[in-house]
């Protein structure tokens, strides 16, 4: 089947939108978290754990599966409720983020279901991402590894350390992602440390690069279909276009929410929101 086709979209779409609403849900619970970036990057976790990553929620340990790394470990709320989504976890289990003893902690950790590496110290996950697609190389493995990246990270030096490996040992075997919502924690992106022209820099490093809207689940369905296909020796970068706070008209776009916490009237607002797009799909 077409993996753009609309029931797969809607399918999709469905769920980011539980994980949108549960992601929101949990943070309040725990009274601390970072919001907007963990909506802005939802529709990417949600295509890539419910549709296009080769892993089995029954065996995370599978031996050839796809390896997926949350280089912007910060935004680990998205990523524990798109887990338990995709059936790795319990979504009880989610009752316990921030809790006193919990494995759930508010850095992705390998004692989670699905997790591959502790990772949240920016800067630090696409060095790892390269050395397992380095690993399945020499292997003769043909599993793909996944590493989203925020922007904000784009300032550490270790990723253009590991942008250059990667080009230099062929690895089209590796799929890149950054969440390009434009905001970091103090502010613009290009205010805190230019990074534009972002496409031809990464070409220049010679990688692949697209761009699509990152909030559109046919944009990255059809990127992703188009980079396993594309073997050329050359790494794979998606620019993915997003908004911060996606999904929640008071966050879009504002730089409070990288971190910011609703109360319970806008956590409400919010869920409210969500349920009223939720009705339009029925």
């Amino acid at each position: 089947m077409d993996s753009t086709s609309p029931n797969i979209v809607q399918n999709l779409t469905r769920k980011a939108e539980h994980i949108r609403r549960r992601s929101l849900e949990i943070i309040c619970s725990a009274k601390g978290g970072h919001t907007g970036g963990g909506l802005s990057s939802t529709d990417i976790l949600t295509t890539l754990y419910l549709h296009v990553l080769n892993v089995d929620p029954k065996n995370p340990q599978m031996e050839n599966r796809d390896r997926f790394v949350m280089s912007k470990g910060h935004c680990v709320e998205a990523l524990y409720c798109a887990l338990a989504e995709a059936g790795f976890i319990p979504d009880s289990l989610l009752e316990e983020y921030g809790k006193f003893g919990t494995t759930l902690a508010g850095h992705p950790t390998k004692k989670v279901a699905g997790v591959e590496i502790n990772s949240g110290a920016l800067g630090h996950g696409l060095p790892v991402g390269v050395g397992m697609a380095m690993a399945a190389k020499m292997d003769k493995k043909d599993y793909l590894t996944y590493v989203l990246m925020g922007d904000g990270e784009q300032g550490e030096g270790s990723i253009y350390e590991a942008a250059m490996a990667a080009s230099h040992y062929k690895l089209d075997n590796l799929i890149a992602i950054i969440d390009r919502n434009g905001l970091q924690i103090s502010g613009s992106t290009e205010n805190v440390m230019s990074l534009e022209p972002m496409q031809q820099r990464w070409e220049a490093f010679g990688w692949n690069v697209l761009e699509v809207d990152g909030n559109s689940i046919p944009e990255l369905l059809k990127a992703f279909d188009f980079f396993k296909k594309n073997k050329n020796g050359k790494p794979h970068l998606l620019i993915a276009k997003t908004v911060k706070g996606k999904g929640v008209s008071y966050m879009e776009n504002v730089a409070k929410w990288h971190h910011g916490v609703p109360n319970a009237e806008q956590l409400t607002q919010a869920k409210s929101e969500i349920e009223q797009r939720l009705e339009t799909m029925k």
